[in-house]
């Protein structure tokens, strides 16, 4: 049988159970030490003031937006062309999403259009951009933008650990920045967890105490809150796997450097875009190409698996149809739809991997 080439790797080593292990002996599993540790350390790598674990990317989102006081009455600005979570906070907590098209090479939020939306909307409160598959958005115009319609900004950093745009790190532009640590992440904490990062006092403050029941550091129910904590063991695996971030993002450049190489002269596929003032994590490589689910299942017929992020996008779901009632055209992201693929990468992809990937899509085109 021909050897697979899976199209993600979660990465886990006797260092990472050796941690684990470590929290499972102290019998302590929540609101510990290791929490805080990670808490300060994802801060200075996002260079933030403030850092606050979570359960989840999702929970990171929703506790920053509900900390900075966005709810009924205020419209939020979103790309269509992102994962689910990064509509859903805003509608659970009465906001109304307006939905924003994404630049056609980069496929993060077009800031043009953040513009006209802006524009369009009073009750505009607050925009999402998402730095979407380890391209960071435009946050430049981005900002201008926020601050000339007195905008919050959420950045929605879930597949961009590490990504930078003009030398400073995404996370450290908006007045919140989202992670997810989802085990297909650039780290993760071997399950399910994320992190919220901000320069704002009160924002920090609120956002862990909505995490944990609405105590404040002295145990009062100050207000109400859910529990969106992060565990000890997440933790202590987040802790390990952040001191290897930097490696592993450089690998997976250096991944996304050899599929450029080995793809170049085919001309059905469209390779992804880099800025020069940005760097790129990778966490998916994702192309363009005709006739994508024939390819797709000729990859698979050869032991490749793929993916597709993401179709329907989100305004085309049918939970967000039946929420919105009238569907908006976004014309760049609809046409994505039936054209992205996303191809195998993570930081342990082989040059052959990859040499078989590019060869598999060559004859398929051939």
């Amino acid at each position: 049988m021909t050897e697979q080439v899976p199209f993600t790797d979660v990465y886990v080593d006797d260092d990472i159970v050796e941690r684990a292990t470590e929290v499972l002996e102290t019998r302590r599993y929540v609101k510990g030490p290791r929490v805080e540790a990670l808490e300060e350390q994802f801060a200075d790598t996002c260079d933030t003031e403030y850092a606050v674990g979570v359960s989840s990317g999702t929970a990171a989102l929703y506790l920053a937006m509900k900390a900075a006081g966005i709810g009924e009455g205020d419209t939020v600005l979103v790309p269509g062309h992102t994962f689910f979570a990064t509509v859903s906070p805003v509608v659970e907590l009465g906001a109304d999403p307006v939905f924003v098209d994404v630049d056609p090479e980069t496929y993060t939020i077009d800031e043009t259009d953040v513009a006209r939306k802006a524009a369009a909307h009073d009750d505009a409160a607050a925009v999402a951009p998402v730095h979407l598959y380890g391209q960071p958005a435009a946050m430049g115009p981005i900002s201008t933008v926020a601050e000339r319609y007195d905008l919050k900004v959420f950045e929605d950093s879930c597949q961009a650990h590490g990504a930078t745009y003009r030398g400073d790190p995404v996370g450290s532009f908006g007045d919140a920045g989202c992670f997810s640590f989802y085990p297909s992440k650039n780290m993760t904490v071997a399950g399910d967890g994320g992190m919220l990062v901000t320069d704002d006092a009160d924002l920090a403050r609120t956002a862990r105490e909505l995490r944990n029941h609405g105590r404040d550091e002295d145990g009062n129910h100050v207000r109400l809150g859910l529990n969106h904590r992060m565990d000890e063991v997440s933790a202590a695996v987040g802790l390990e796997q952040l001191s290897h971030l930097a490696d592993w993002n450089a690998e997976r450049a250096a991944a996304a450097e050899r599929y450029r190489e080995r793809l170049a002269d085919v001309d059905q596929v469209t390779l992804p875009t880099e800025r020069d003032h940005a760097t790129h994590v990778y966490h998916l490589f994702v192309v363009q190409v005709p006739e994508r689910e024939a390819l797709r299942a000729y990859l698979d017929e050869r032991g490749i698996d793929t993916g597709i992020h993401y179709d329907p996008p989100v305004h085309q779901t049918q939970a967000m149809r039946e929420h919105l009632g009238e569907v908006p055209t976004l014309p760049e992201t609809d046409r994505l739809c039936d054209r992205i693929l996303s191809l195998p990468m993570h930081p342990r992809i082989t040059d052959e991997e990859i040499d078989r990937v590019a060869e598999a899509i060559r004859g398929f085109y051939e």
